[in-house]
């Protein structure tokens, strides 16, 4: 009976024995995996040679950190790229003012010009002026949205009143495009949560985008679907066919690569995080070669 004990428990300790070297190899394969993979020497996910439930566990947490490193660092690469294009397409609107307003003042240095002249090139400079101050107020108040500090004053607003003074106010500015806008305005009480001067900024961006990129037929519509009011300004714009819609809300692109200067992007950026901070949604979408910029809040 002893010796069969002694067996047993010999046999036993050699079983234990042996899962142990065969897990301290497995720690050991694992160990080398990991190091290849902080290396850059391989992508490949762990696994295990060996049942054993808490190296088990252990893989999946590293293989799970792995993945969010690669994330991290595909968004990592991501907002350098962003910022890189971002610096580069600061400096081009506010150089382009910059060099005009030089180019004039040089012009100004010139004994040789009348007074006409004279207050012609004045004229253009206090309008490059106007448009780099412009600029500048766009990337501080872009920054200012971001933080946490940023708040805005809701109250009760009725949209059916307050939009269509504000699109009157770019009745002028529209026609001089030739931008016929045409209207499809719910006149019911469209009473919403919002702070007044946000929804102005938010509509006044949407139209001078629309009156600087637009042609032909501005499609204007206010509405009530279920829960929520719906604003949609709609316009054809067949150069963006086939383009991914979120790119409209990145905050430095631009439909027009050759940046002429004339916007410097930011205005529909700005207009979807003043929604978002009141809780709105701010989409666009195109219907074949129409683009549909479309303003949500819920109703009150």
């Amino acid at each position: 009976m002893g010796l069969v004990f002694v067996i047993v428990a010999g046999l036993a300790a050699a079983i234990c024995l042996l899962r142990l070297l065969l897990l301290k190899r497995e720690i050991r394969g694992l160990t080398k995996l990991v190091r290849r993979y902080n290396d850059g020497e391989t992508a490949a996910k762990l696994t295990m040679g060996i049942p054993d439930r808490d190296l088990e566990a252990l893989a999946v947490e590293i293989n799970r950190h792995t993945d969010l490193i690669v994330r991290a660092n595909a968004e990592r690469g991501r907002t350098e790229e962003e910022l890189r294009q971002a610096v580069a397409n600061i400096s081009h609107d506010l150089r382009t003012p910059l060099t005009s307003i030089f180019g004039y003042i040089q012009m100004l240095d010139s004994r040789d010009l009348s007074a006409q002249e004279r207050d012609e090139a004045i004229g253009v400079i206090r309008k490059r002026t106007l448009r780099l101050q412009a600029l500048l107020n766009d990337f501080y108040e872009l920054a200012m949205i971001d933080s946490t500090d940023y708040t805005l004053k809701p109250s009760k607003l009725r949209l059916d009143k307050l939009l269509p003074d504000i699109l009157m106010g770019f009745h002028d500015e529209m026609a001089e495009k030739g931008l016929a806008p045409s209207f499809e305005l719910d006149m019911r009480s469209i009473t919403v949560l919002a702070d007044e001067s946000a929804v102005r900024r938010v509509v006044e961006n949407l139209v001078v985008n629309a009156i600087r990129h637009a042609r032909g037929t501005l499609g204007v519509r206010l509405e009530v679907r279920s829960d929520a009011a719906i604003f949609t300004l709609s316009n054809e714009a067949p150069q963006l066919s086939g383009t991914d819609t979120e790119l409209l809300f990145n905050r430095f692109y631009m439909a027009d690569a050759s940046r002429s200067g004339v916007a410097s992007g930011l205005g529909l950026s700005i207009a979807r995080g003043l929604m978002s901070k009141m809780g709105g949604l701010l989409t666009a979408e195109m219907n074949g070669h129409t683009l549909r910029l479309i303003c949500k809040w819920k109703l009150l």
